[in-house]
Order: structure tokens, then sequence, then C-alpha cells
């Protein structure tokens, strides 16, 4: 059975500086992202925010069964990052700092340019689980601060860390990336995101990519 490469069994608050644990503060961050999700959705309202949408929009219908790999976005992210932090300190790091990155980026959109979709039914045509889940899901998640979409950009970061990652199965990686299209297609089937949240996703993606990875990309060759 692979052993973790730290034994944080050992670690204790005033480690939190020693070198096999310092990369824990990296997390220090998702503090800081729910607190300006919290600020950014309850102080700019709805009728502040640009409203976002093209013709893919109308052409995408709503589909209910897209929660199912919405909400293993959540799950994904958990298990990449609980991976990376005991197999692949290096990872970790890589991963956390992409989403840091995408956090930043799209958190200053949010506020410079509050964006919102107007896409969500009104009215569901079937009622059962999923739709019911979809209808809690709009009652705390609000249609503001949708571009660029955070669901795509941090999806793309895993899919990036774990195609690269040397020791993981093709066929996990394969899974990834499948699960990786479907969570950025379900933030449009279920309404939670326009096609031009995904596509803004893109170029912060891109950044976020350039500067994680930055010595791979742009280290001079011998």
């Amino acid at each position: 059975m692979k052993k973790p490469v730290v034994d944080y069994r050992t670690f204790r608050l005033r480690k939190l500086n020693d070198p096999q644990f310092v990369h824990l503060k990296l997390l220090l961050s998702w503090v800081g992202y729910f607190i300006l999700y919290f600020l950014t959705e309850n102080l700019i309202p709805a009728d502040a925010c640009h409203p976002v949408h093209m013709w893919l929009d109308d052409v995408i219908p709503f589909c209910e069964w897209f929660l199912i790999p919405y909400v293993f976005w959540y799950v994904l992210i958990v298990i990449s990052l609980g991976y990376f932090l005991l197999f692949n300190v290096d990872s970790f790091k890589r991963l956390q700092t992409y989403i840091i990155i995408t956090q930043i980026l799209a958190m200053i959109c949010y506020i410079v340019y509050p964006t919102r979709q107007d896409l969500r039914p009104t009215e569901f045509a079937n009622d059962h689980f999923l739709t019911q889940c979809i209808g809690f899901l709009y009652s705390f998640d609000t249609n503001t601060g949708v571009c660029p979409s955070l669901h795509v950009a941090y999806s793309l970061g895993i899919a990036s860390v774990w195609t690269k990652e040397k020791e993981a199965h093709p066929a996990w990686k394969l899974f990834v990336v499948f699960a990786v299209i479907m969570i950025c297609l379900s933030t449009m089937f279920i309404k939670q995101h326009s096609a031009v949240d995904f596509f803004a996703a893109l170029p912060v993606c891109l950044i976020a990519e350039g500067v994680v990875y930055r010595d791979r990309y742009f280290s001079k060759k011998s």
C-alpha cells in the first residue's frame, strides 16, 4: 500500500512553518475565498450586475441530470487535493496555487464588473429529486457573480495537474478528463452559468497554467 510522503499525524499548529508542513498554508486561501464569496453574493445586488448571454445559451436545453456531474465537482476537488496532499506535495502546491490564481482573478472580475445570468427556469417540467435539489441550489447560490465560472476554472486546473501526474493510472486520467468535460457542460445544462462564463474562464486558466507550470513551459532548453 502506498505510504503518504508526509506524516501528518505529527502535525501541530506550532509546526505550520516547518518545511514539511508549510505547504498547508495554501489551504488558508479557502477562508479568504468563502469570505469574498459571501460578500459578493450578499453585497452586490442583482440589478447592479451586467447580464451575460450568448446564442449558445438558447441552444443548450435545461437538463436536471447534469446536476450529478455539477455536484461531483466538489468531490473531485476534495479527492484531488487530498490525494496530492498525501502522495505528491509538489502537485498539491501546483493545484492549490492554480486554484488561488483563478480565485483571485475571478473575484476581481466579480467586483470590478459584476455579472448575472437570467437563464434559470421559473418552473421545472419534472418534479422529482433532482429538480428539487436544483431548486435548493438556486435558493442559496444566486445567479450573480458568474463570469468567469470557477466551476470551469477549478475543473480545468484539476485536469491539468492530474494529466501531468506520472504515477496516476491512465484510466484514472481518462476518467478525470471525462468528469471535467461533464462538469463544464453541467454548468450550462442546469443553467447555473451562461456559455459566456465558460469561455471567459479559459483565459483565466491560461494565466494560471502559465504561472503554475512556467518551469515546464518557459525553461531554457539545454
